[in-house]
C-alpha cells in the first residue's frame, strides 16, 4: 500500500510573528537552552543580551556603573546611560530589527547590531518590564512572553538617567534553571576586564578592574605556575596579555567589542599566527608552532566596526576586516604584535630568555614523544575505537555547520555530549537510552591509572588514556574537541568515586584547558527510587528520599541504585534527556592545580586522611539510613 502523500499547498505555509518565531526556535537566537549548569546556557545569554546594551552605553561615554539584582527567578538590570528615547521604549524591546545600533554614529563599535537581543529576552520571559529614565521623565512598559500587557504614561521622576529592565525567564522554556555563582563571576569580571574603570554590582558584590586583560590573566593563572611575568600590550582598538605556564595545552580568552567569543574566530586565528611569526623572527629560529604555543595562556581583545559573527549568539567572529575598507584582521593583529611584542622582548631580555627556555622545553618533550605517538596512533587504529570503545553520535562540536539549517546544526553541536563510563552494563544502559544525534558513549575497562606526577608519555603508553584522547580528538590540541560536554558517568559508590577522581586527575594533569573552559561535568543520577502503584519519585539524596516517603505514605517500595547498570534503559532516558542533571567541574581562580592534585592524588598526608575519614563517616551514615 502506497504511503499517504503529505499535503503541501498554500495552507501549508505559515507566517510567524517575531514572538512566535523566537519561542519556536529559541536556539537560533540564544543558543542552547540548558538549566544553568553550563556557562553558555540560555539564561546567561539572556542576562548578557541586556547587559550588552548597558556596556555599549558605557563604551560611548555614558554611565560608569551597572547594578544587577538576582532574586530567585527574577533579574533586574539598571544602567546609568542616556536612557531609551521615551517615545521608542515599547518599539525597542518589542519590534524586531528596531534599535539605535543601525546608526554607526550612535554606536560605533557595538556588540549588538541586529536589533534582536532584548526582543529575545522579552519573548522568552513570563514577565518583562522596561523603564527608561530620561531628563526627569520615566516611561514604563510591561510584557508577558513578548505581548504588551501594560503601557504606562510618561511621568515625572527624580531618578538618574538610564534604563532598568526586569524579567523572569519562562520556566516552560528554561526548565529547572538556576544560576551558578562561579559562572556569573566570570561573566561580570570579563565585562570589567574589557572596560577598565566600569563598576558592576551583583547582589551587592562589586566588580571593577583597573588593568584590563592583565587583571584577567592574573586571575586565571597562578603566580607560582607562570614561567615569566605577564606581557601586557595595548594599542588603539587592540589589547593583549600573554604568558606561559607549566601545564599542558593552550588556553585563550578572546573578545570582540566586549563580547567573549568562546569559539574564537578571525581575531584569535590572527593572534596565534602573529605570535608564532613574531617569536620566530625575534629568536631568528624556525621553531615548531606547537612548541611556541605549548602551555600558553593568552587573552586578546579587539574593537571593530560592524562586526560579523557566525551566529546570533556571537561566540565566533567572522569579520575579515577591522572596518569596511580597513586593514584585514590578520594584518591588523599581526602588525601590532610584530611591533609591540618585538619591542617588549628587546626591552625585557629576562622575559625573552624565559620564553625561549619554555619553547625549548616543549621542543624536547615533543621530540621525546614523537616515536611513542606514532606507535600509539597505530594501536588506536588497530583497537577499532569506534566499534569497540566508542558509540559515536551524528553531530560533532567543532565541525563547520553547513547548509540551509546551519543555525539549527550549530545548536545541535552545542548539545553534543560524551559520557565516559565504566563497565559493559552501565555503558549498555546509556547507549540504549541516549540520543544518537548528540550523545556519544565511551566505555572504560577497569580503573584508569593514577597519572599524578607522570609526564604526557603515559597518555600514549596507557591504552585507555590513548583511546580516550583519540575519542575526544584532543591529541593535537583543544581546537579539535569533538564534544562540547564531557560527562563522567560513574556509579555512586566508593569505586565509582575513585574512578571519577582518576579521570579528573587525567584531565587536570594533561588537558586542564578542558576543565578551565567549562567542558567537564559529573552526571548526577538518582540514588533512590521511591514508588507505589500510583507514582514513582526519583531521589538524588537522603532528604529527597524522606520527602518522597512522606508524600507517598503507606510504606512505599524503596530501591537504592548501587550502580548505573541497575537502572533500566527506559529509566535512564529520563536522566540523560532534557532534564539531565550535570554538576560542572569548575576551577576557581585561586586554585593551584598541582597543589590540588598533590592533596587528593599524591601520598597520604594527615590532612587528607582526616578529610577521607570525615567524608567516609557521611557515606556510612547515608548507607545506614537506606
Amino acid at each position: 500500500m502506497a504511503e499517504k502523500e503529505i499535503r503541501y499547498d498554500e495552507d501549508s505555509i505559515r507566517s510567524l510573528d517575531w514572538k512566535e518565531h523566537i519561542r519556536l526556535r529559541p536556539g537560533m537566537y540564544i543558543g542552547k537552552l540548558g538549566d544553568g549548569s553550563s556557562p553558555d546556557d540560555g539564561i546567561y545569554v539572556l542576562l548578557k543580551e541586556v547587559i550588552d546594551n548597558c556596556i555599549d552605553e558605557h563604551t560611548m561615554g555614558y554611565g560608569k556603573h551597572v547594578d544587577v539584582a538576582i532574586s530567585g527567578k527574577e533579574i533586574t538590570i539598571r544602567d546609568y546611560g542616556r536612557g531609551i528615547p521615551l517615545g521608542k521604549v515599547v518599539d525597542v524591546v518589542s519590534k524586531i530589527n528596531t534599535g539605535a545600533k543601525y546608526d554607526s554614529k550612535a554606536f560605533q563599535k557595538s556588540v549588538g547590531l541586529n536589533g534582536v537581543g532584548t526582543k529575545a529576552v522579552n519573548a522568552l520571559s513570563t514577565y518583562f518590564k522596561v523603564e527608561s529614565f530620561r531628563d526627569g521623565k520615566v516611561k514604563i512598559a510591561e510584557f508577558e512572553k513578548g505581548n504588551l500587557t501594560k503601557e504606562h504614561k510618561e511621568a515625572p521622576t527624580k531618578e538618574e538617567n538610564g534604563t532598568q529592565i526586569t524579567f523572569v525567564p519562562d520556566e516552560t522554556v528554561f526548565k529547572n534553571f538556576h544560576f551558578v555563582q562561579e559562572y556569573l563571576d566570570n561573566q561580570f569580571w570579563n565585562y570589567c576586564y574589557l572596560n577598565a574603570g566600569l563598576v558592576m554590582n551583583l547582589n551587592g558584590k562589586r566588580y571593577v578592574s583597573k588593568n584590563g586583560l592583565l587583571d584577567l590573566l592574573q586571575r586565571k593563572t597562578n603566580a607560582d605556575e607562570i614561567r615569566y611575568p605577564i606581557i601586557h600590550l595595548k594599542g588603539e582598538d587592540i589589547e593583549v596579555a600573554i604568558t606561559h605556564e607549566n601545564t599542558y595545552g593552550e588556553e585563550y580568552y578572546s573578545f570582540v567589542n566586549g563580547q567573549f567569543t568562546t569559539q574564537g574566530g578571525t581575531h584569535l586565528a590572527a593572534f596565534r599566527e602573529g605570535f608564532i611569526k613574531t617569536v620566530r623572527e625575534f629568536f631568528k629560529k624556525d621553531y615548531d608552532a606547537a612548541d611556541i604555543r605549548g602551555s600558553i595562556c593568552a587573552a586578546i581583545s579587539v574593537r571593530v566596526q560592524e562586526p560579523v559573527f557566525e551566529s546570533q549568539t556571537k561566540t565566533k567572529l567572522g569579520s575579515l576586516n577591522v572596518y569596511d575598507g580597513g586593514p584585514s584582521m590578520k594584518n591588523f593583529v599581526g602588525d601590532f604584535l610584530t611591533k609591540e611584542l618585538d619591542n617588549f622582548l628587546h626591552r625585557n631580555p629576562s622575559t625573552a630568555e624565559a620564553l625561549k627556555k619554555r619553547i625549548e622545553q616543549s621542543e624536547r618533550e615533543r621530540k621525546e614523544l614523537s616515536g611513542i605517538r606514532k606507535l600509539a596512533n597505530e594501536r588506536a587504529k588497530k583497537a577499532n575505537l569506534h566499534n569497540k570503545k566508542l558509540r559515536d553520535c551524528k553531530y560533532h562540536y567543532n565541525d563547520e555547520p553547513t547548509g540551509k539549517d546551519k543555525d539549527l546544526i550549530a545548536e545541535k553541536q552545542k548539545e553534543t555530549t560524551i559520557f565516559i563510563t565504566e563497565g559493559d552494563s552501565a555503558s549498555g544502559s546509556i547507549t540504549k537510552a541516549r540520543s544518537v544525534e548528540t550523545q556519544a558513549v565511551f566505555s572504560l575497562r577497569g580503573k584508569p591509572l593514577n597519572c599524578f606526577g607522570l609526564t604526557k608519555k603515559v597518555v600514549y603508553e596507557n591504552e585507555e588514556f590513548n583511546l580516550l584522547q583519540h575519542a575526544l580528538n584532543i591529541e593535537e590540541g583543544y581546537d579539535g574537541l569533538r564534544y562540547n560536554n564531557i560527562v563522567i558517568a560513574t556509579d555512586a559508590d566508593v569505586d565509582g568515586m575513585h574512578i571519577r577522581l582518576l579521570l579528573l586527575t587525567f584531565f587536570l594533569q594533561f588537558f586542564p584547558d578542558l576543565v578551565k573552559n567549562g567542558h567537564v561535568y559529573i552526571l548526577d543520577t538518582p540514588l533512590f527510587r521511591v514508588r507505589n502503584k500510583q507514582e514513582t519519585i526519583y531521589c538524588y539524596d537522603e532528604t529527597e528520599k524522606q520527602q518522597a516517603i512522606k508524600k507517598l505514605g503507606s510504606k512505599p517500595e524503596i530501591t537504592r541504585f548501587k550502580g548505573l547498570g541497575e537502572i533500566s534503559p527506559d529509566e535512564f532516558a529520563k536522566f540523560i534527556g532534557p532534564d539531565i542533571k550535570l554538576q560542572p567541574v569548575m576551577m576557581l581562580p585561586e586554585t593551584h592545580i598541582q597543589q590540588l592534585l598533590e592533596y587528593y592524588m599524591g601520598k597520604n598526608t594527615p590532612s587528607r586522611q582526616d578529610f577521607i575519614i570525615d567524608n567516609l563517616k557521611v557515606e556510612v551514615d547515608l548507607v545506614e539510613n537506606v
